[in-house]
């Protein structure tokens, strides 16, 4: 690891598809929090499973030290909520609900998030955080329920049955949130 970039060391793995060597990244940022920005980069690299590598390790690193993700707040709601890429998109819902957000920040997530439900083409992983991440923001008073159900709803109608299943789930959960609040 000495001579390799992180995104050389991203890019290699046993499967295309596998994290690869990440684990060794987020050891070398978790003792060296100076290279956090040369992980961040890698998520802007031209290859999508380094990207995919780079926002899992970057996730798994801003999971136990959320304040570290604060100088990079403004490049994920600026260049990567733009991102097409399923891997991004899952692990960007997972880290809304991880950092500390301003107002603003957090109405931007909530508006991401919900616009990730609006129809059922949604990449299932993608659904299933977007709808927890919604579900987090509800906790915390800053999402209406209405709002939710509806995007429930739709995707209770997602090809995939497991995300039939937890939107159901979640519905299920979100009245029960409901009636305790009346």
């Amino acid at each position: 690891m000495a001579n390799e970039s992180f995104a050389q060391i991203l890019m290699t793995g046993e499967h295309r598809n596998s994290l690869g060597r990440a684990a060794e990244i987020v050891e070398t940022v978790l003792d060296d929090r100076s290279r956090l920005g040369e992980l961040f980069e890698c998520v802007f690299d031209d290859d999508a499973w380094v990207r995919m590598r780079a926002i899992d390790s970057f996730e798994k690193i801003v999971k136990d030290n959320p304040e570290w993700a604060k100088p990079y707040i403004t490049r994920i709601f600026g260049e990567l909520t733009k991102s097409d890429q399923p891997s991004i998109q899952w692990h960007l819902a997972q880290i809304f609900t991880e950092v500390e957000l301003t107002l603003k920040q957090q109405q931007h997530a909530i508006d991401w998030l919900k616009d990730k439900l609006k129809n059922v083409e949604v990449d299932w992983i993608v659904s299933g955080d977007a709808m927890k991440a919604l579900l987090y923001f509800y906790s915390k008073d800053s999402v209406g329920a209405a709002e939710l159900e509806a995007l429930f709803k739709i995707q209770e109608g997602h090809k995939s049955k497991a995300i039939r299943t937890k939107a159901s789930k979640l519905l299920q959960e979100l009245d029960k949130a409901e009636n305790l609040r009346r």
